[in-house]
């Protein structure tokens, strides 16, 4: 099953988030979904708004998901976000938990891409 739900969590940010797909938001997300980002209320209709005005000021928007995991009905992903082309952009990290086929609980955390790191390795 955990394949299964990432492979839900994939489509949704590629689908929903990346191409602006929000008329397909009831596929992935519950009416109510419990949202732990600090600056959404809960439900579905709240976050589809959001990402509709997200999608006009910033279309070239992309997450990357480089990695992405699933474990007794919670899917992590580890993403790199660019707002557009060439910006540095935003390491995310994003915790969903699926329930009936559907996300219903979101929580997520980010950090901005630095110019360099003391290791060497990149943050995504």
């Amino acid at each position: 099953m955990s394949n299964h739900h990432v492979q839900l969590v994939r489509d949704y940010i590629e689908n929903i988030w990346n191409e602006g797909q929000t008329d397909r938001a009831d596929e992935y997300l519950a009416e109510r979904l419990i949202q732990h980002n600090p600056n959404l209320p809960d439900g579905r209709k709240p976050l589809v708004d959001f990402i509709e005005g997200f999608r006009k000021q910033l279309p070239e928007a992309r997450f990357e998901i480089r990695r992405a995991v699933g474990d007794n009905g919670l899917v992590f992903t580890h993403s790199h976000f660019r707002p557009q082309p060439g910006h540095r952009g935003m390491v995310v990290v994003d915790v969903f938990r699926i329930d009936d086929g559907r996300i219903v609980e979101h929580w997520d955390v980010r950090e901005d891409v630095p110019e360099t790191t003391v290791s060497g390795h990149d943050v995504y």
